[in-house]
């Protein structure tokens, strides 16, 4: 069932085409991811979907109802955690908690109940007299996932929730996503990590207000076109400024090594020489499958 269906929405800040036609559906149980670097076009996208923004055209709707003429009803189904922190930080965990209950009309009797479930499945409990300014970036990414929860919203929008957080309170945070995705939440978050677009059920590439591919984690390296290797060499500026003359191959710095592509109807041995000549030796390449983060490169390229 399609919770969330976006159609052709568009919106342009001056000349600036900020998000060009864009389409999408997000079902219920699924966490659907958007990927893109900055200035893709995530955040206006979000902020439309959770009433924040006036878009120039299209249409979107949450859980039957149309965002910008039937917001009133709209608004109880959605929970929204922008990119930047945006709670109070001279407030408690439980201070913060109780502003937002407040906010959405819970009584006293039902947020008692209600913090007790948040603070069991976010480990916020033994820091709820903590003021939010004095927690860590992990704690505070919790607590402001909890204030969005806090009256049961059916979607969750969550833009780039762990951007600057530890490896450890990332993987945190997505095994509580997982715990609201099998309890029937749709989540749709924006990140810029493919270790996350790997948790998700379903992810969109995005660049330049356009969608480049839409698929499963798995589906979408299958789109990759031609042949890529991992080369064991130190990745200076000056050697990827060499590779990048190279004509027929393009290169990429991964982390410690460099990724070569080559077309699907070259060989790599057709640049054995030029290779050589940079440092670049038979025994350091290594044929690899492409993943995530190359699919989206070569995409973002052409």
């Amino acid at each position: 069932m399609n919770v969330v269906v976006v159609e052709n929405l568009s919106k342009r800040y001056g000349s600036i085409i900020a998000v060009d036609n864009f389409n999408f559906s997000a079902n219920e149980g699924e966490i659907l991811a958007l990927v893109g670097p900055d200035g893709a076009g995530k955040t206006s996208i979000f902020r439309s979907v959770c009433g924040l923004l006036n878009y120039d055209s299209g249409s979107i709707a949450v859980s039957g109802y149309n965002v910008s003429r039937e917001f009133d009803k709209v608004k109880p189904h959605l929970g929204y955690m922008p990119q930047n922190f945006s709670l109070y930080p001279d407030l408690s965990v439980e201070e913060n908690l109780f502003f937002y209950a407040g906010m959405f009309g819970l009584k006293k009797k039902e947020f008692s109940e209600k913090k007790k479930h948040l603070y069991q499945f976010s480990g916020l409990g033994p820091f709820y007299d903590r003021r939010a300014g004095a927690l860590s970036g992990g704690m505070k990414q919790k607590l402001a996932l909890s204030c969005a929860l806090v009256h049961d919203p059916k979607v969750l929008m969550l833009d780039e929730p762990t951007t600057g957080v530890d490896p450890l309170s990332r993987r945190q945070f997505w095994d509580i996503l997982k715990e609201l995705r099998n309890s029937g939440s749709t989540i749709i978050v924006s990140t810029p990590y493919m270790d996350e677009v790997a948790l998700s059920d379903r992810a969109i590439f995005i660049f330049d207000g356009k969608k480049l591919a839409e698929g499963t984690p798995a589906e979408l390296p299958r789109l990759f076109s031609g042949k890529a290797y991992r080369a064991d060499v130190t990745p200076t500026h000056e050697l990827m400024e060499k590779l990048g003359k190279i004509d027929g191959l393009s290169s990429r710095r991964f982390g410690s090594s460099v990724h070569i592509y080559v077309a699907e109807n070259d060989a790599l041995e057709n640049y054995d020489s030029q290779l050589e000549t940079l440092g670049i030796q038979r025994d350091a390449l290594h044929e690899i499958p492409p993943d995530l983060e190359d699919t989206f490169i070569q995409l973002m390229g052409r």
